[in-house]
C-alpha cells in the first residue's frame, strides 16, 4: 500500500512539474527592429540625441546597425528593405530617464521638436502620477515617448 501511495505522489509531482513547465515560456524583451531609409542618419540620431551606444551588429550584414538600450536590450536599425512604413503615434518606443529636464534642454538647444500626446509642440505632459512625458519622432517618423522617473 505504501508503494502505491508513493507511486501516486511521484506521478502527481511529475504531472505538476510538467504543468508548470508548460504554463508559460517566461519571455523577456530582447530588441526592437525598425525599418529605416538611411541607417547612418538613424544611428547618428539615436547615438547623438539619446546618447545611446552602438554595439556590434552580430548579423554582419551591411545596412544594419545595432544600438544598446541598456540592460541587454537592443534597437536594430535596418535599411535593407525598401517597403514604405506607415506609422502613427500609438506605435512608439518608450524610454525613461531620471534626467528628464536635461534631456528637454538638449532637445531645445538642438531645435528638435517634441510634443505632448495631443500634439502641442514643445509641450510637456505631467500625468496624475507625477510622471512627465513627451513625444518626438526619429528621422524616419517613428514615435518615441520619453518619460521622467519619479523618485
Amino acid at each position: 500500500m505504501k508503494k502505491i501511495i508513493l507511486l501516486c505522489i511521484a506521478i502527481s509531482c511529475a504531472i505538476l512539474v510538467q504543468a508548470q513547465e508548460n504554463a508559460g515560456f517566461n519571455f523577456s524583451f530582447n530588441h526592437l527592429a525598425l525599418s529605416v531609409k538611411d541607417v547612418n542618419r538613424s544611428a547618428d540620431f539615436y547615438k547623438n540625441v539619446f546618447q545611446l551606444k552602438e554595439i556590434t551588429n552580430r548579423t554582419e550584414m551591411a545596412g544594419i546597425r545595432w544600438i544598446s538600450l541598456g540592460e541587454g536590450k537592443e534597437l536594430h536599425l535596418i535599411s535593407i528593405l525598401k517597403e514604405e512604413v506607415k506609422i502613427n503615434k500609438a506605435v512608439h518606443l518608450a524610454l525613461s530617464t531620471n534626467q528628464f529636464d536635461r534631456f528637454i534642454k538638449l532637445l531645445n538647444e538642438n531645435k528638435i521638436e517634441y510634443s505632448n500626446w495631443p500634439g502641442l509642440v514643445n509641450t510637456v505632459t505631467k500625468r496624475a502620477d507625477g510622471i512627465q512625458q513627451i513625444y518626438l519622432q526619429d528621422p524616419d517618423g517613428y514615435w518615441i515617448e520619453v518619460n521622467s522617473v519619479v523618485n
